[in-house]
Formats: structure tokens, C-alpha cells, sequence
């Protein structure tokens, strides 16, 4: 193996460009879904609004579980009673909809104008008898996915607390990361499969079923972007942290569960074979992507571990973006990273923090890569100029996790590819006809 590759260092670099990233209250989105006896109350202007309904178009006959308190003028310049707007619609909504919680939703108006909703909350919640959790997911994150970090963390000061009684007491194995009910069950039974109960997810499918959280648990976590929740379980639930590649890829996921059997001082059965079986499945997709390049603009917090992924699927990755980069919760993704490149024999790609974008764009156009992962507002002005671009928001939506769900990045990878290769065929073919 090539020495120069065993002995490189990740270059990090930190251009403090500006965000270009959606929202962070439309992590609304999946949240409302997944915890079903809750109800989110979003308080912004009607900048938000607009923004809720069109990036979170619903069916016609569904009636989500998410509205707009929207404050004008006269809140905004703080001539109104908030406690008693915040009440009326706090007692319509208990009415309407009797959800086992309400979710405030903060957003960058009620930040500025320093809206005291830790303050009013508490007083509401026992006036109302209906638990009421404050989460100020605003335009002041780094990227849209903490969003869902900022609710969790608020949920996880909710979680009951006990000590546990003695040694022979079962430690309890929290995971915390929203992912559609399939996937859970998937790595519930993966984990099962090994030996090792779950005893609570977090969000939990229904907020009575929080989870207990003592004093020297295990929590581990299944997204990149939920340090802000990992901080909170370890200060102030004491909670310890299993720090492991997330269960992105066949690689990351056998990973992810053989770092929480270490913990447990289990020794994993039959999960290199299972990984070993997932690779030959995804064979077409390794050929199409085989050689390809690809650059990583930064948006959603998931690009280290897609990276990773698709480096050990045999494509070269120019750049890393990244909104923001918490070293030390995705310490375990960066070793794996790094294992990745040298198993592969190929460079460390170059990791930029906080991206300037118009840099990128240099860059992109000198590297002319194959494919580029992009925000929704970089997407079409590069497509313009003739390279293939593919949604990064799109991961964030996708069935990515766990083993069976490996094909559904490359799906996503490859769909452009695939659609420039059918074109190029198509183009030879009338070609061939007119000439």
C-alpha cells in the first residue's frame, strides 16, 4: 500500500462562508409525523408561514399537526400580551386536537425581539395540565437538520430519571435519532439479533413512552447532527456515550453495532458476512459508480458519513462542505473515514467547514467532477452549466439507514448518472440516424 496514503492527515479547512441552508423549522416536518400525539406550534412571521407551506406541502384531506402563531406588528413591537395570545391558542389546540404534548417552536423573530417562552411555558403548562417543551429551532443554526437536535435536546430534559439499584440490573440502551418506524424496527431486531435490548428510542412514537434515562446508561445516536443531544444526555441525564460510525452504509452500520456490542461485551455474530452479502447485492450500483467523482458543496450535516460510503463504493470525492463540524461526536465517522481512504488506496478528501460558496464554485468548475451534492439553490445554475447535481436535502428525507437501506443512497447517487447516460445514448442514437 502506498505509504504517502497510510501516513496523510485529514486537512480541514474553515473558509466562513455564508449559510446556505434551509430552515431549521422544517425539521417539523418528520417530527410531527413521528411523534403522534403531539402537536407543534411554530411562532414566527408569516415569513415562515410561507415557508412551512411551501416546503412542507401536505395532502389536501390530511390535517397536520403543526400550525403558525404568527406575530405582527403589535407583537413584534411588544404592545401585546403575549402570555394571553400564547394561552388562546394553547386552549384551542388542547380542544381541537388533545395532543399528550405541545412543541414551541422558536423561531429567528422571537429570538431578536427576546421572547421569553421558557418563562411563559411553565405557567401554561400548569395552568393547561398538558406538557409544553420549548425548542428555538431558528435561521441562527448552521444547517436545517438541527433542528430536529434542538427539539431533541429539550425533549431529553424530559426524560424520567432513576438510579439503577444494583450490578446485576440491566443497563439501559437508549438510541436517540428520529427514523421512520421500519428503520427502528430494523435495528431494534439488528441489535436483538446480537443480544442487546433497546430499552427506548428517542423521540419515542408516542411522547408518554419517553424513555427512563439513569444515572450511567448507554446512548448512542444515529444521525451526524445531534451533538447539541448528545451533549445534553451526558450532562445532565449523566447518561454515557457510545461513540461509533453511524449506521449509514453496510459499512458504518455493521459498525454502529459492533462499537454497542464492545459496550456490552458481546461478540457480534454473523455481521461481516450480512455486510459482505449487502455489497454483492449492490453491485449494479457499484458499477455505474465505479471511478466517478464527486464534490460535497455542505448542507444537511450528513456529508462526512456519505462520503465515507461512497468512497468504499469506489468513487473519488474531490471536497467535503460541511456547515459545521463537532470533532469530537463524529470522532468514530472521521476514523472510519480516514480507514475508508487508506483501504481504497486514495487521498484524504479535503474537509472545508462553513464553505464559501463562491470558492466552491471555482473549484467545482477546475475539477469538473461527476456529480455534485448541493443545496436546492446551487442546484439548477450548476445544471446550467452542464454538471449533474443531486439534492442533499433529498438524504435527509430518503430511507438511509441501516443495512437494507444502502441501495436507496446509490438510488439516489445514480439517478442522475443514469438519466446523463440514457440522454447521451439517446443524442448518439438520432445522430447515428440523421448522419
Amino acid at each position: 500500500m502506498n505509504n504517502m496514503i497510510m501516513n496523510q492527515q485529514l486537512d480541514f479547512e474553515c473558509e466562513t462562508g455564508n449559510y446556505h441552508t434551509f430552515c431549521p423549522i422544517s425539521c417539523v416536518s418528520w417530527l410531527y409525523q413521528k411523534i403522534q400525539d403531539s402537536f407543534f406550534l411554530v411562532i414566527g412571521t408569516k415569513t415562515c408561514g410561507y415557508f412551512l407551506q411551501n416546503a412542507m406541502g401536505v395532502m389536501i384531506f390530511a390535517e397536520p399537526r403543526y400550525a403558525m402563531a404568527e406575530l405582527e406588528e403589535g407583537d413584534i413591537s411588544a404592545q401585546l400580551n403575549d402570555y394571553s395570545e400564547l394561552r388562546r391558542l394553547c386552549i384551542q389546540i388542547k380542544k381541537d386536537r388533545n395532543p399528550s404534548v405541545i412543541f414551541w417552536i422558536g423561531t429567528c423573530t422571537t429570538e431578536i425581539i427576546k421572547m421569553d417562552l421558557e418563562g411563559i411555558a411553565p405557567r401554561l403548562e400548569s395552568e393547561l395540565s398538558i406538557p409544553i417543551i420549548v425548542a428555538r429551532a431558528n435561521g441562527l443554526d448552521y444547517a436545517f437538520t438541527q433542528g430536529e437536535d434542538t427539539v431533541l435536546a429539550a425533549m431529553a430534559q424530559r426524560c424520567p430519571q432513576k438510579k439503577i439499584a444494583n450490578l446485576n440490573e440491566e443497563v439501559p440502551l437508549i438510541i436517540f435519532g428520529s427514523l421512520p418506524n421500519p428503520i427502528v424496527r430494523q435495528l431494534t431486531l439488528e441489535l436483538s439479533n446480537q443480544n442487546i435490548r433497546v430499552t427506548g428510542w428517542l423521540p419515542s412514537a408516542q411522547y408518554k413512552d419517553l424513555p427512563t434515562i439513569s444515572a450511567g446508561s448507554y446512548v448512542v445516536g444515529v444521525n451526524p447532527f445531534l451533538s447539541r443531544t448528545a451533549t445534553t444526555l451526558m450532562r445532565r441525564k449523566k447518561a454515557k456515550l457510545i461513540t461509533a460510525p453511524f449506521p449509514i452504509g453496510p459499512d458504518g452500520t455493521r459498525l454502529w453495532i459492533e462499537r454497542i456490542c464492545s459496550v456490552f461485551n458481546i461478540v457480534p455474530i454473523g455481521l461481516k458476512a450480512k455486510e459482505q452479502e449487502i455489497w454483492k447485492n449492490l453491485q449494479y450500483y457499484l458499477e455505474i459508480v465505479h471511478g466517478k467523482s464527486v464534490f460535497f458543496m455542505g448542507d444537511n450535516l450528513l456529508e462526512i458519513s456519505l462520503a465515507r460510503f461512497l468512497i468504499k463504493c469506489g468513487m473519488i470525492v474531490y471536497e467535503i462542505g460541511i456547515p459545521y463540524m463537532d470533532k469530537r461526536y463524529q470522532a468514530a465517522e472521521l476514523d472510519l473515514l480516514k480507514h475508508t481512504c487508506v483501504e481504497m488506496n486514495v487521498r484524504y478528501p479535503k474537509i472545508v467547514e462553513k464553505p464559501d460558496n463562491y470558492g466552491q464554485l471555482d473549484r467545482i468548475r477546475d475539477l469538473q467532477p461527476d456529480l455534485v451534492i448541493t443545496g436546492m439553490a446551487h442546484a439548477n445554475p450548476l445544471e446550467a452549466r452542464g454538471l449533474s447535481t443531486k439534492w442533499s436535502v433529498e438524504f435527509t428525507f430518503a430511507s438511509i439507514h441501516g443495512f437494507t437501506n444502502a441501495s436507496d443512497i446509490l438510488e439516489l447517487v445514480t439517478r442522475p448518472l443514469r438519466r446523463n447516460n440514457s440522454l447521451q445514448i439517446t443524442s448518439s442514437s438520432i445522430y447515428s440516424k440523421n448522419y
